[in-house]
């Protein structure tokens, strides 16, 4: 079989097409804020491990949500790297390498749109979780930055507990972010939805041409 040669470019269309090397320092900087990721997962887990004698159940708990949280960041931006350099600016050419992500086998735009939307529930169903937890405090605890935190905190340091003295959570706050999260759902559904009519569009549009 005869292998195609590659398509000659006129200047300005080979202009346009390698204008999308422009989004590496896009890509790199993501790898650099991974780095970071790494630093702060580091910190936390320090602090976990540190505190786990002296630390109450809820703030151990809410410690690992943190620490899960900055765990599906991390994939969120291990999808866009991957994903969106494969996708919009060069073949990483990973066909037969045996660490080859499964679903990088079939990525394209749509596809990394529908799975970035998916992550971001996950992270967002994260924040929920911890914003649930600490709901416990509501109506018990002063709100962090008042004059009555402060004296809570004063009282707790001459007492020595290490009990939590505020809280950062309210109830606009949180009916705000069940409602935030409710759309990130709604609008992950209208992307899959989108997604899947124009699939089916594009097989009956190759069913008619043949």
């Amino acid at each position: 079989m005869q292998q195609k040669q590659p398509v000659s470019l006129g200047p300005l269309p080979a202009l346009i097409f390698s204008s999308r090397w422009l989004q590496l320092p896009l890509y790199l900087g993501l790898i650099v804020a991974q780095g970071v990721y790494v630093v702060l997962f580091i910190k936390e887990l320090w602090h976990l491990v540190h505190g786990a004698i002296s630390l109450s159940e809820q703030d151990i708990m809410l410690l690992v949500l943190g620490l899960i949280d900055v765990v599906m960041i991390s994939n969120l931006l291990m999808m866009v790297i991957v994903g969106g350099y494969e996708t919009f600016v060069s073949r990483l050419r990973l066909e037969n390498h045996p660490d080859q992500p499964e679903w990088l086998s079939h990525v394209n735009a749509s596809v990394l749109k529908v799975k970035l939307a998916m992550a971001i529930i996950g992270i967002s169903s994260i924040h929920l979780l911890k914003t649930f937890i600490e709901v416990g405090g509501l109506g018990e605890l002063p709100f962090c930055g008042t004059a009555d935190a402060f004296a809570a905190a004063e009282m707790a340091s001459a007492a020595q507990s290490k009990l939590k003295t505020c809280t950062t959570v309210t109830q606009i706050g949180v009916l705000w972010q069940t409602i935030i999260h409710t759309v990130f759902i709604l609008s992950a559904i209208g992307i899959a939805w989108t997604d899947k009519l124009m699939q089916n569009d594009n097989h009956k549009a190759k069913a008619a041409a043949h």
